[in-house]
């Protein structure tokens, strides 16, 4: 049996062109339906993972370095070439704030096309779930804002 030292994820850009590895499992993981989300990744919701910064490193070459995009508390990293965002911090550029990454940028399995290790990283509720653009039918915890700190909607 694995234990979370022995788990890793890698994920990349839309084009690859940046990269990444994360160690262990995640803090915690969230189908998100805030409106920052909805506009930065142009989808009714996305799956965000949040890792310690200790568990995130790049893996990209020096010559495709992300683009920063600092917006006030929220650091995005995207990629120069695919402008995709790969990652971002809440926190300055730099810092030790954690990573949250989508699961749409980590590898998958190239027969079934799912996430590899799913179950170490699936996303046990939803946030923001006030401001959805679609009904989401399944047996997780639903919130108005953050989980635990806001009303529980379904």
């Amino acid at each position: 049996m694995s234990t979370a030292q022995d788990i890793v994820h890698n994920g990349s850009c839309l084009c690859g062109a940046i990269s990444f590895k994360l160690e262990g499992k995640p803090l915690f993981s969230i189908y998100c339906h805030c409106t920052q989300c909805q506009r930065a990744d142009g989808a009714a919701f996305v799956s965000s993972m949040h890792f310690p910064n200790s568990a995130f490193t790049w893996t990209h070459s020096p010559t495709s370095k992300p683009d920063i995009e600092d917006l006030g508390g929220m650091t995005l990293y995207r990629c120069p070439k695919c402008r995709s965002c790969a990652a971002c911090q809440f926190g300055a550029p730099g810092s030790d704030a954690n990573w949250t990454i989508r699961g749409s940028h980590l590898a998958r399995d190239p027969e079934s096309g799912r996430i590899l290790d799913w179950d170490t990283v699936k996303p046990t509720g939803h946030i923001f779930y006030g401001t959805r653009l679609v009904d989401v039918a399944d047996d997780l915890p639903k919130w108005e804002g953050f989980s635990n700190r806001s009303e529980r909607l379904g």
